[in-house]
């Protein structure tokens, strides 16, 4: 098999193709050939050393694709069957071991293409929008980077819960892009004042949550654009992390509420996995959710991936096809 191997953190060029021996699934596991494997910023954040993982190792942590053995005591999952996962590290890779507790199974009509894609980003958008924030019919939301790849979804199950979107994005073209997803409003936020410009739009008032994946750059309007009582989601730092914060801030800001939520506390048991990844791939499988794919590559271009995905220039997911 072959796998991307990192001996160290840095750049895009410490990422190898390495010929590595077949794998043999373990006790609870089963052993995929890798279809698709999905490029997410967790992976630069690891690659980079911003968040720590054990070295030497595998790198990526979503894909689908069809089961060819299935380890010791493994009932529930045979082979010839597409699962799809998230949080498996090592999935940039033809051949990987999966906790067959970890993976779930991806429904007739649903491509492995399709499972990676939605996987990762798609149980995001819904913990986001059904769980740290159980959105509910006529509340209003600030989304940033809502062209991006969790963005796209979030705008999309943010409006299927009945939400206001004000979407935050660059550029005109993601601008047009986010209003055909359903948002009502596009606001180019580099720009305009932003917390100025959603005051105008919520009668003064505020929003009602704000997502926010930007990170430091963003952080401050964030939290000046919202409501007394409000909540600030901080999903992600593409900008680069939040510096600390005065806890007083959020009371000077009008008693407001800040969390930083990983998807992993949100799919910690088998149950609510099986919940959330059924829950989307059900929404694709139906056409519900719309799914864009920015670009393929394969194992040799997994650097130019994240060069691309780091750029914020992409609209949608970038697939590693091994």
């Amino acid at each position: 098999m072959q796998a991307i191997r990192l001996a160290q953190h840095g750049g895009p060029e410490v990422l190898e193709v390495t010929d590595l021996p077949d794998p043999v699934p373990g006790p609870g596991e089963v052993l995929v050939a890798v279809a698709a494997a999905g490029v997410n910023f967790i992976d630069l954040y690891q690659r980079s050393g911003a968040y720590d993982i054990d070295l030497p190792g595998g790198l990526g942590l979503e894909g689908a694709g069809e089961v060819v053995a299935v380890g010791p005591g493994v009932t529930h999952r045979q082979v010839g069957e597409v699962v799809a996962w998230a949080g498996t590290r090592g999935s940039y890779a033809t051949q990987l071991c999966v906790p067959a507790d970890r993976c779930v199974r991806v429904p007739a009509g649903v491509s492995a293409e399709q499972a990676a894609t939605a996987m990762l980003q798609g149980m995001t958008a819904h913990f986001l929008t059904h769980s740290t924030a159980s959105l509910r019919e006529g509340e209003t939301v600030l989304v940033y980077a809502a062209a991006g790849g969790v963005g796209r979804l979030l705008v999309q199950l943010a409006v299927r819960r009945g939400a206001r979107v004000l979407a935050a994005t660059s550029t005109p073209k993601k601008a047009s892009l986010v209003r055909s997803l359903g948002a009502d409003e596009a606001l180019l936020y580099r720009d305009i004042d932003v917390p100025a410009t959603v005051r105008e739009l919520t009668g003064g008032e505020g929003v009602d949550v704000v997502y926010d994946a930007v990170g430091a750059a963003t952080f401050e309007d964030s939290l000046r654009s919202l409501r007394p009582r409000g909540l600030l989601v901080v999903y992600g730092a593409a900008s680069g992390p939040v510096p600390p914060i005065d806890v007083q801030t959020l009371n000077s800001h009008g008693s407001l509420y800040l969390t930083r939520p990983s998807l992993f506390h949100h799919i910690a048991s088998s149950d609510e996995l099986e919940w959330r990844a059924s829950s989307v791939l059900e929404l694709v499988r139906t056409g519900a959710l719309d799914l864009a794919v920015h670009d393929r590559y394969t194992l040799a271009e997994v650097g130019r991936a994240h060069e691309e995905l780091a750029s914020g220039s992409t609209t949608g997911k970038l697939l590693v096809l091994p």
